[in-house]
């Protein structure tokens, strides 16, 4: 069940990521933070994040609530992980790093327990429509 759902999972947040950091806050990164931005991703070390990211919600969050069959778990405790996740990063940064914003720590923890919310509520209902439990 795990590479099944990590196969749902893993395009569903790699398109909403590309979404918010593309379109939706690509201004609000570059004002907050511009200045220690790359020009050039490193697309191995952003790829590298992805799919641990989306094992851990699929092993934590995902497979947990489609063996319950509750939609409710995974919008949770996604919330959930994705917020201890990004609040490791984003606070981490904001005790270490010199003028590091506070502003892009509290957008960053919200958006990592959004996204992880999301991701995990969408692909429990893709699993859910494809029989897979």
């Amino acid at each position: 069940m795990f590479i099944k759902l990590f196969a749902i999972a893993l395009p569903v947040f790699f398109a909403i990521d590309m979404l918010w950091l593309g379109l939706v806050a690509k201004s609000f990164y570059l004002k907050q933070i511009g200045a220690l931005m790359k020009t050039d991703i490193n697309w191995t070390a952003a790829i590298i994040f992805y799919c641990i990211f989306v094992a851990g919600l699929v092993i934590f969050v995902i497979q947990p609530a489609v063996e319950k069959g509750s939609w409710v778990h995974a919008l949770l405790f996604g919330a959930l992980l994705g917020f201890i996740s990004y609040a490791t990063y984003d606070l981490t940064n904001l005790s270490t790093l010199k003028d590091w914003p506070f502003l892009v720590s509290m957008v960053d923890l919200m958006w990592g327990a959004t996204v992880a919310a999301t991701v995990s509520v969408a692909t429990f209902w893709v699993a859910s429509m494809f029989g897979i439990h």
